[in-house]
């Protein structure tokens, strides 16, 4: 029952990124310094994910990395902030589930000390 909830919410989620990141793209037309954020951002990322997947399969990390170019890296930052969106609002969900959950705990184990109290008082005066 909660696996099929799990992949609707995801896809609910991935489904809300995509106008964002749409949206993201277009601020990226019009506001030059924000399109220069992401622009570093995307090839900072774009940077990181090759030296990483270099070291893992055991090739030279000390190579000049090619930047990518401009309509590249907007769409590589805005599905990256999409995705960065999509998992924050996941971990956010799960962050409350986990609080609730623990308050519901609270709340029996708090019922449950009230309960062996007034039975320990019960049989206290008789």
């Amino acid at each position: 029952m909660v696996l099929p909830l799990v992949k609707l919410g995801s896809l609910a989620f991935r489904t809300l990124s995509k106008p964002i990141a749409a949206r993201l793209k277009f601020s990226a037309g019009i506001h030059p310094k924000f399109r220069g954020f992401i622009i570093g951002l995307a090839q900072a990322n774009h940077r990181f994910t090759t030296n990483m997947q270099r070291r893992v399969y055991g090739h030279a990390t000390d190579v000049h990395i090619r930047p990518l170019n401009e309509e590249k890296a907007i769409q590589a930052a805005a599905d990256l902030l999409g995705e960065l969106f999509v998992f924050s609002v996941a971990g956010a969900a799960i962050i409350y589930e986990v609080q609730r959950s623990a308050r519901s705990e609270a709340k029996k184990e708090e019922a449950l000390k009230k309960e062996m109290e007034s039975m320990h008082q019960q049989k206290n005066t008789k």
